[in-house]
């Protein structure tokens, strides 16, 4: 056989061939391709990055199996100072094969003299010394750390080497097989062969499997008998790895079953004898009953389908007494037997629900269930509004001796007994209490007042609230809201309304002050009335009401002295008074009288009064009229009015027409009593001389003339003498006609 070394180089393997060898191997043992070792011979690395290297390429470190192994290495790896990683580890502190995860042995230890030694510490991995001048071939541990060469494998074994049936043990060049028991052959390719089984069919099967050949190692045989007979022997053969069977063939008997016998007081009839399949039936006598199987068979394994029967007396099922109740039973055998009759009471406040006596029939029941006790029932109550109950039920829910503690809740008082119990009647104690609201004392309306309350749990009750207002002038004293407490008091005090109060007032000097009012002189709608003496007026409003703000309707007034409006002289008059100058006061008295052609139209006197007021208006001076003249044709008549058409002072000429003359004077004056001086002339025919004439009629015109001109320089006069422009412009010196046959004085009479 060859075998090599390889040496890894720049990616590439050169091999090396060191010769051939014939290895020999015992009957469990097969001439194989060898296996090869591996090295780096242009690096060195550490143990770890060894491993990875021959793991990537080969199959791992070199797992050394014997000193020959280490002996061949020896010889033919080539000298390098640094040495070569081997594939061993201290794992745990334990020297490990790492390819096989297996403990180092003592036998197969190859240390140096003196190692290992742990020199430095942390010396956890392993190197060998290859043609070493001392120690050649043997191990030393060493720093993983540190830089060698890696000495590499490649295993000959695979997964399929032995046909799976034996152990791959590899050998330098090459690997054995180690069989398996019940297996031979180079390959384990063979399995161990069994004597073939031979037996008569009749009444017994076999079944076989053979996994490896017929009647060979693992080769498994079943046996089994017809119906009615039974197996002697083992029921499965398996032929073992040392070629024998694990027992003798077995063989088939008929089956028969155990004699069985009459149950105690009852019968029994068989048909055959006990071998399969004969049957038996069984009966009892009176007043018991079977049990178990009526008829049983004698099975094909020996056996009966069931056990033989028992006839026993018939019983119902126990009875006890009631809960708070009694039982007496009669019975002319056992109790609870057949024919047994039990009667039922039950205790002081329970009732019996069931019938009261029941007996025991042939079907071994009673004729009705057995009763029970019930604790009789109250009415159910529950807890009171605004309130809670608290029970204990003893014998169930609110049944004879259960009782009932009631409470209330904050504000509430209970309203009955506050324990309760249901009698042996059925019935309570007493009726059910109730929660009340506690009560505060009504409140009543304040006068002048509105109240508004909010009852949730009844009138003037705990959590009532009331809130008070005023009428309009009353101010609220006291709270306005309160609330009705869990004491049964009110938070505070029923508030009053008030009359608002308006501030004092005093009378105004020189006056008097009068006050009266439902509240009080100065409360709400209160009313002063003020006064002055007499000769004094009353500035600002006679009465005040206090309002509901608190204010006065007005300010007060004061008291001032009554002073009637100054007067002056009438136009065309005069007056006297009985004051002083501008102080016209309560009582005084003014006289009027007017001038020479004037009359007083109005009280000739007036006198002021304590309302400052004058008795009458003053009076005025009007100008005295006399009548209007109308001339009686053909009587022509031109006038002048100074003062007014046909007043005093007015002054009217008269002419008549050429051949006629006047009968009297041809002037007329209006006089201050309102007369004229004469008579209004008329004329007469009468006949003149060119020269009378011309000197009357020259005579006239001159008189009428002066008239004119002294009756406008008198008006100027007199309006100068009394100072007093009246707006009216004088008299115009030139007359215009305006009525046929009167003259006026234009200026004049629209002056006036």
């Amino acid at each position: 056989m060859v075998y090599y070394l390889e040496a890894f180089r720049d990616g590439r393997f050169q091999r090396t061939v060191f010769g051939t060898a014939l290895i020999s191997a015992l009957i469990t043992q097969i001439q194989v391709v060898a296996w090869t070792y591996h090295y780096s011979d242009q690096k060195s690395y550490s143990w770890n990055a060894s491993r990875r290297f021959c793991q990537t390429y080969f199959t791992d470190l070199v797992a050394i199996q014997n000193k020959n192994e280490i002996a061949y290495l020896n010889e033919f790896l080539p000298f390098y100072p640094e040495y070569y990683w081997i594939g061993i580890r201290k794992i745990n502190n334990v020297w490990t094969w790492v390819g096989t995860n297996k403990t180092l042995t003592k036998e197969a230890e190859n240390w140096a003299e003196n190692e290992p030694n742990n020199k430095r510490n942390q010396q956890d991995c392993v190197e060998i010394y290859i043609k070493r001048t001392f120690s050649p071939g043997k191990w030393n541990d060493e720093p993983c750390m540190k830089r060698k060469r890696a000495l590499c494998y490649q295993a000959s074994c695979k997964p399929f080497s032995c046909n799976q049936h034996g152990e791959c043990i590899e050998t330098i060049g090459n690997y054995t097989c180690s069989c398996y028991p019940g297996f031979y052959g180079p390959e384990c390719e063979y399995a161990i062969e069994c004597k073939e089984l031979d037996f008569s069919p009749g009444n017994m099967h076999m079944t076989c499997s053979h996994p490896l050949g017929n009647f060979s190692y693992q080769s498994r045989c079943n046996f089994n008998c017809t119906e009615g007979h039974k197996l002697n022997g083992a029921s499965t053969l398996e032929c073992l790895a040392s070629g024998e069977w694990t027992a003798e063939i077995p063989e088939c008997s008929v089956t028969e079953c155990p004699t069985l016998k009459s149950p105690e007081r009852g019968n029994m009839n068989c048909l055959r004898e006990d071998v399969h399949p004969s049957s038996c039936s069984f009966s009892c006598e009176e007043g018991f009953r079977l049990k178990g199987e009526e008829v049983v068979w004698c099975t094909a394994s020996g056996t009966w389908t069931a056990p033989v029967p028992l006839c026993e007396a018939i019983t119902c099922d126990l009875l006890e007494s009631p809960a708070h109740g009694s039982l007496n039973c009669s019975s002319s055998l056992t109790e609870f037997q057949y024919n047994s009759r039990c009667s039922f009471q039950c205790a002081e406040g329970f009732v019996l629900k069931g019938a009261e006596t029941i007996e025991c029939d042939m079907s071994g029941t009673w004729t009705a269930p057995a009763p029970v006790c019930h604790a009789k029932q109250c009415q159910d109550l529950s807890a009171p509004i605004k309130g809670h109950m608290t029970c204990s039920h003893p014998f169930g829910n609110f049944m004879y001796q259960s009782s009932c503690i009631f409470t209330c809740e904050e504000g509430f008082v209970l309203h009955g007994p506050q324990e309760l119990h249901c009698l042996d009647t059925g019935h309570w104690t007493s009726p059910p209490p109730l929660c009340d609201a506690i009560t505060c004392k009504p409140l009543l309306m304040p006068e002048e007042g509105i109240v508004t309350c909010v009852h949730p749990f009844g009138d003037s009750s705990y959590k009532s609230t009331c809130q008070f207002s005023c009428n309009d002038g009353f101010s609220l004293i006291g709270s306005d809201k309160l609330h009705c407490t869990v004491s049964g008091h009110w938070t505070a005090d029923p508030p009053t309304c008030q009359a608002i109060k308006c501030p004092p007032l005093i009378a105004p000097p020189q006056g008097m002050l009068q006050c009266s009012g439902a509240h009080g002189n100065l409360g709400y709608n209160s009313t002063c009335d003020f006064s002055c003496k007499r000769g004094l007026m009353l500035m600002g409003a006679q009465r005040l009401k206090c309002t509901a703000s608190g204010s006065w309707t007005m300010p007060p007034p004061y008291c001032k002295a009554i002073k009637c409006p100054v007067l002056d002289d009438p136009e065309w008059g005069s007056r006297e008074c009985s004051y002083n100058q501008g102080d016209s006061r309560d009582n005084s008295i003014c006289h009027f009288t007017c001038d020479k052609g004037f009359v007083l139209k109005g009280s000739d006197s007036v006198q002021c009064l304590t309302s400052g007021q004058w008795t009458a208006p003053p009076p005025t001076c009007e100008v005295a009229k006399c009548p209007e003249l109308t001339p009686h044709k053909p009587v022509l008549m031109n006038c002048s009015h100074p003062l007014g058409k046909f007043s005093y002072e007015s002054t009217c000429i008269f002419y008549c027409p050429e051949g006629q003359v006047l009968n009297s004077s041809p002037e007329l004056k209006c006089q201050a009593e309102g007369n004229w001086s004469k008579k209004m002339p008329t004329c007469q025919v009468n006949s003149l001389s060119i020269q009378e004439a011309l000197t009357y009629f020259g005579g006239a015109v001159a008189s009428a003339s002066s008239l004119v001109i002294g009756g406008s320089i008198l008006a100027l006069l007199r309006k100068r003498f009394r100072q007093k422009d009246d707006g009216k412009r004088p008299l115009s010196p030139r007359s215009v006609m305006g009525t046929p046959g009167v003259f006026t004085n234009v200026a004049f009479d629209s002056a006036t």
